[in-house]
């Protein structure tokens, strides 16, 4: 079966992309221009680019142009990585932004999840991180104050919540659960998106020395972020020892 004549020009464009031809910001040929090369309509042409956008392959930006999108960056599933060194490794630049710091009763849900026996106080954070000035991360975390007594006192500009817990917390054992949710008003608002954008949300709880010593949630635009994980396996399939 012969392919449809949009299918062959979305393939020409994914070809470019795919092989470094065309890198991200990259300006692709406009419907004009594709209707020109392959001889085709211009509704033809524009369902093309149209589906590519769809896709995530390209942008496009009213009155200027077609452009290869930058893929969403990606952070590791399995392991606990500093969203500052991994948007620096990309070349980017990385800022965070508090928006709520302080100590909290903890609820029944929350002392179960921390494994206590008695009502406590925990140390609450909510900060945004972002990419070149976007929002690619919201981050509401808990800390048991025992484990980290200093955390509430430090500069989380300059350092992430990750990273001063690893530094001063060694961590034994790491829980992750990933679900896809549609986040509330206030967590579009940090976030700057709209109401009707998806996101992936990280359930982050961690132990040090028999002890939870943070439950955190990070928050990810689903536009802007990709969850991955890749580890070696048995012949059968699972993890390998």
């Amino acid at each position: 079966m012969t392919a449809p004549l949009y299918a062959k020009v979305k393939e020409h464009i994914l070809e470019h992309i795919r092989s470094g031809a065309w890198t991200p910001g990259t300006r692709v040929p406009s419907e004009n221009e594709l209707v020109e090369h392959f001889s085709i309509s211009r509704m033809t042409a524009n369902r093309a680019l149209r589906e590519l956008t769809a896709d995530g392959f390209l942008s496009r930006v009213p009155g200027v142009g077609t452009f290869v999108k930058e893929p969403p960056a990606r952070s590791s599933l399995l392991e606990l990585r500093n969203i500052a060194e991994e948007i620096a490794q990309r070349g980017h630049a990385y800022a965070a932004h508090i928006k709520k710091r302080q100590t909290v009763e903890a609820t029944p849900a929350l002392a179960e999840q921390f494994e206590m026996k008695h009502p406590a106080r925990l140390f609450y954070l909510v900060m945004v991180h972002t990419e070149n000035g976007v929002p690619v991360q919201l981050e509401e975390r808990h800390v048991n104050p025992f484990t980290a007594p200093q955390f509430n006192d430090q500069d989380f500009a300059k350092i992430t919540p990750t990273a001063y817990l690893i530094a001063h917390q060694p961590v034994d054992e790491l829980e992750h659960t990933v679900e896809a949710i549609m986040p509330s008003p206030e967590q579009c608002a940090l976030l700057d998106i709209g109401e009707d954008e998806p996101c992936l949300a990280l359930h982050r709880r961690s132990w040090s020395r028999g002890h939870v010593v943070t439950v955190a949630t990070l928050i990810y635009p689903a536009s802007r972020y990709a969850l991955y994980s890749r580890y070696k396996t048995s012949p059968s399939g699972t993890l390998s020892q």
